[in-house]
């Protein structure tokens, strides 16, 4: 390599490297009076997002989201933990005051045709699973759980398909009631195969299964995705949406990072006085404590709308 050429590119590497730092150093530090205030809406981070800052074990983590300022937390994969791990959780949410978001109800057909082909073999493993969330459930205090209905059976007209699921969404309702434990419809933008893909369809799916545990989880990452028009549609779908999750669009990351307008978004629920859990489902901009402080800041500034 000529030596011009070698300088070169190690003056671009290292303004690179320049700039990202810049990026990062100029997020990362929430102000002092801000750190450990709670903030004006319940945002849920989740397992992993400080492990930097707050250690591997996921109790250190959720200590360290508490001294930040946030009271709630989302775990996807609560029902895979160990039970005796459950109630230590469980334990140390109420001794901090903090919220137990959405955990995700899978019996392994969520990411594969199930619900929509009406087969009994699909409307058992759901009606099971539903059962053993009751425990995860009780163990976390937890009020909502995710559900994905599965992919649409293609050999089946669109009605017969959504009788199918609203048949099997409402057996699974059925079970949750007893404990009072809502499942949230989660319409996902991941691949075109999905059935639920919309939330004016939750919409019309929780009307029909008509059960206070059959409710929406607007993903507003998802539904940028898939119809934009982000409040209007909110207000439309609104008494049927009992839980928001997060995610900044193009990339999944935290406010700040893409198009969505979340000051303003946060400003419309805080107006319509919503009170319930906004899930942080969603990665981090820049790597490692930088990475993650620079995260609480887009949240202390997307906050800032009052």
């Amino acid at each position: 390599m000529e030596r011009r050429q070698f300088l070169q590119q190690g003056t671009l590497a290292g303004l690179s490297t320049l700039a990202f730092g810049s990026a990062a150093a100029a997020q990362q530090n929430p102000s002092p009076e801000q750190t450990g205030k709670t903030f004006n809406l319940n945002y849920a981070p989740h397992d992993g997002m400080f492990k930097n800052n707050g250690g591997n074990d996921i109790l250190d983590q959720i200590k360290f989201m508490h001294d930040q300022g946030f009271r709630a937390i989302e775990d996807n994969g609560m029902m895979k933990r160990e039970p005796a791990m459950q109630e230590k959780i469980g334990n140390l949410l109420s001794k901090l005051g903090m919220q137990m978001g959405v955990f995700v109800i899978d019996a392994g057909d969520n990411w594969k045709v199930s619900l929509a082909t009406g087969k009994q073999e699909f409307k058992d493993n759901f009606v099971n699973i539903c059962t053993k969330a009751l425990e995860t459930a009780k163990r976390v205090n937890a009020r909502w759980a995710t559900v994905v209905p599965g992919y649409f059976e293609r050999n089946l007209p669109i009605g017969i398909q959504t009788a199918n699921v609203i048949e099997a969404l409402r057996m699974g309702s059925a079970i949750l009631e007893k404990q009072g434990l809502i499942m949230v419809l989660e319409p996902l933008s991941d691949n075109p195969d999905l059935f639920l893909r919309t939330a004016e369809q939750s919409y019309m799916v929780c009307k029909a299964v008509n059960s206070p545990s059959c409710k929406i989880l607007y993903d507003i990452y998802h539904m940028q995705r898939n119809t934009g028009n982000l409040i209007p549609v909110m207000d439309m779908c609104w008494d049927e949406i009992a839980y928001i999750q997060i995610g900044d669009n193009p990339g999944r990351k935290e406010p700040t990072t893409g198009e969505i307008n979340y000051k303003n978004i946060f400003k419309h629920l805080h107006k319509k006085g919503f009170k319930g859990v906004l899930g942080m489902e969603h990665g981090n901009a820049f790597p490692g404590k930088e990475g993650e402080m620079a995260l609480i800041k887009a949240y202390r500034e997307s906050d800032d709308f009052l």
